[in-house]
């Protein structure tokens, strides 16, 4: 079942910046909405229907940094939402 994203919301807030191709990391999501789990909130805009993917680098001081970005769902995961739908998941 595909969920809606209600307006005013910290998941519209982040689905509206990632619907505009800017990417998002877990600290500007802080600093900009107050999201401090941003895999929760990315998952409640996955299952609202967008597909949101997730990238990473290693900064300067050796972290690794993950961002999210809103793209085009590929044609596997098209097909996989087909066949969940054709067993009733």
């Amino acid at each position: 079942m595909i969920k809606k994203l209600n307006k005013g919301t910290k998941s519209h807030q982040l689905f509206k910046h990632l619907q505009t191709g800017a990417q998002i990391t877990a600290a500007d999501a802080a600093r900009m909405f107050g999201i401090k789990n941003i895999r929760a909130e990315v998952s409640r805009v996955r299952h609202a229907g967008f597909a949101v993917y997730s990238k990473s680098y290693t900064a300067g001081n050796h972290v690794k940094v993950t961002y999210y970005v809103m793209g085009t769902p590929s044609q596997e995961i098209v097909a996989a939402g087909y066949r969940a739908l054709a067993l009733g998941l």
